[in-house]
């Protein structure tokens, strides 16, 4: 099993005590229970910190008036929540100290293990404030099984929905030519920075494998063909809340067609020429490597090693 980034969970989610109500409520009254405070996906912090802001639970119950609904799990038995705060919470003179920084550039000095934990919350919250109403009957869903679940109010529907993870395939797309030099195929989008190229990637469609999946998105952004997928890692990606799930692909054709919809540019790199590649985020004028934190700088790095 691969250590990537957001993957590292150390929490048992206790899924069986979790259903029970009184697991919660005791969990939430331990004097030892922690919580993470969350505003619009960003995480209450402090600038020197390098690590997660963990506050007590009782402590924000004495500022807030109220206790979180999402239990994340256990640690050595000590119990860990997430909840989102308002904007008129975070002005109380008791938060007001704290920051929201954006939570990508948070992470990237915390442990591997916090850093799993912030993204599992973070993916919980954002499934809640999507999942306010039931899809069934039009009525309020309420949180349930400590935030795993919820459950609409109408007693007449009565509908259970779960956390949803949206499946995405990301691929690095290998092709030895006829000069002997194998290469990999890397895309960019127009929103991007300047230079930042990183591995093609799609949602999988309804009704579709995962090879399949590859083998479409691969044809789609950049008209190249495949013939062989190959399975490498997946990794949790909060952003909102997919899970992405990585492969190396052999391509069958190397002509480029990019079209009018999906990338900016796509082209075939070598080793060599990745040797020269900057980092995402750096203000050179080179061609940029995708993030670390990303699977697909994983699978650039496990293809360039292979």
């Amino acid at each position: 099993m691969q250590n990537l980034p957001f993957s590292q969970m150390p929490l048992a989610r206790c899924s069986r005590e979790r259903s029970k109500p009184e697991f919660i409520k005791t969990q939430l009254n331990r004097v030892d229970a922690k919580v993470l405070l969350f505003y619009q996906d960003n995480m209450l912090s402090t600038s020197h910190l390098d690590d997660l802001l963990w506050l007590s639970v009782e402590h924000v119950f004495q500022i807030l008036g109220r206790k979180p609904h999402l239990f994340l799990g256990l640690d050595n038995e000590t119990p860990y929540f997430a909840m989102e705060i308002s904007q008129q919470e975070l002005q109380l003179d008791e938060l007001s100290c704290y920051q929201t920084l954006p939570f990508r550039g948070q992470l990237a000095s915390f442990p591997a293990t916090s850093v799993a934990i912030a993204g599992y919350a973070k993916t919980l919250l954002h499934w809640h404030k999507t999942h306010v109403y039931c899809g069934r009957c039009g009525s309020k869903n309420k949180s349930f099984e400590g935030g795993y679940s919820r459950k609409c109010t109408n007693k007449q529907c009565g509908h259970i929905t779960f956390p949803r993870h949206d499946p995405a395939v990301i691929m690095i797309v290998k092709k030895v030519f006829d000069d002997g030099i194998e290469r990999c195929l890397l895309g960019r989008q127009a929103s991007w920075p300047t230079g930042n190229y990183s591995a093609l990637a799609g949602f999988v469609d309804a009704g579709e494998t995962l090879e399949e999946a590859v083998i479409r998105e691969v044809k789609e952004e950049s008209g190249v063909d495949v013939n062989e997928v190959e399975y490498i890692a997946s990794q949790p990606w909060p952003f909102p809340s997919s899970v992405m799930i990585g492969f190396i692909a052999t391509a069958s054709s190397t002509d480029i067609d990019i079209g009018e919809d999906e990338l900016e540019d796509a082209r075939w790199f070598s080793r060599d020429e990745l040797a020269e590649f900057g980092e995402w985020g750096d203000e050179t004028s080179t061609f940029k490597k995708p993030r670390f934190s990303s699977i697909s700088r994983f699978l650039l790095e496990h293809w360039i090693k292979s």
